[in-house]
């Protein structure tokens, strides 16, 4: 799966759930959240205040880790 700031925040828990810690290292600690699912990553980051570019990249540098071990 391809994650883009366009994912919603249910799409990705759903594909991996350790994303959420990665949110939550990011600041965002309202993973568990009903409305936050439903929610882009672009929008769950404006709402936090977040950079969606830079939480992105740590989600994606998590999902590389996860694949070479």
């Amino acid at each position: 799966m391809e994650i883009t700031v366009n994912t919603t925040m249910g799409e990705m828990l759903q594909y991996d759930m350790g994303i959420a810690y990665v949110l939550m290292q990011c600041g965002m600690h309202c993973v568990g959240c009903p409305s936050s699912i439903g929610e882009s990553l672009e929008e769950a980051c404006a709402v936090h205040g977040l950079d969606p570019d830079d939480v992105l990249n740590e989600i994606n540098a998590y999902l590389a880790s996860r694949e070479t071990v």
